[in-house]
């Protein structure tokens, strides 16, 4: 980001320095292809501030008028770890019933900002602020946790302590095509350690 800014400033010298070596701004500006209103912004920069002003300033500033309060935030992910499979709207809705007022919308941008968007995301804040603090777990939370277990091995995700011994396929016998030989389509794999 340092060398973008020095060379942008070197352009803006530059279109200064030619400016003023050749005695003729408009010249120097369709060399340089920059307009004179830019110039002139340039020159008033450098005289105001120095070579620094010429350095690009974000231009982007933060809307604090659209974040939540620090409470409300510090609630949702609260929330959100003691109730991962709990979706935005019902979020909301829990967090209502208990005084505390943000939209579906604005649990989804908290998420977000804490890294916590998806229900495998909440659920490892929970497994990893339950090993952190040593923290009994609900119910709830307990059923979440081996729901994601099972959705994992359904989707080919298996928790085994060998990796490399994972894995066999069952084919069965088809029939013969002429031409072709022996077909045996493959069955659906099956993670069986060997």
């Amino acid at each position: 980001m340092c060398s973008f800014n020095q060379s942008a400033i070197k352009h803006k010298t530059g279109l200064l320095n030619l400016a003023a070596e050749l005695g003729n701004i408009s010249k120097a500006c369709k060399l340089m292809g920059y307009s004179r209103d830019t110039f002139y912004r340039y020159q008033k920069a450098v005289a105001e501030g120095g070579v620094e002003a010429l350095m690009d300033a974000s231009r982007r500033k933060p809307n604090l008028k659209n974040r939540v309060d620090e409470a409300t935030e510090n609630a949702v992910t609260a929330f959100a770890i003691e109730f991962p499979a709990y979706g935005q709207v019902r979020v909301s809705n829990e967090l209502r019933k208990k005084g505390i007022f943000v939209s579906p919308s604005g649990v989804r941008s908290i998420w977000l900002r804490h890294g916590l968007e998806s229900m495998k995301l909440r659920l490892a804040a929970l497994e990893k602020k339950s090993a952190e603090d040593g923290l009994a777990l609900t119910e709830a939370q307990v059923q979440a946790l081996e729901k994601k277990k099972l959705d994992d091995e359904a989707s080919g995700e298996i928790e085994t302590a060998h990796p490399g011994y994972l894995g066999s396929q069952d084919t069965f016998y088809v029939g013969t095509i002429k031409g072709v030989g022996r077909v045996m389509p493959p069955r659906q794999s099956r993670g069986l350690e060997l």
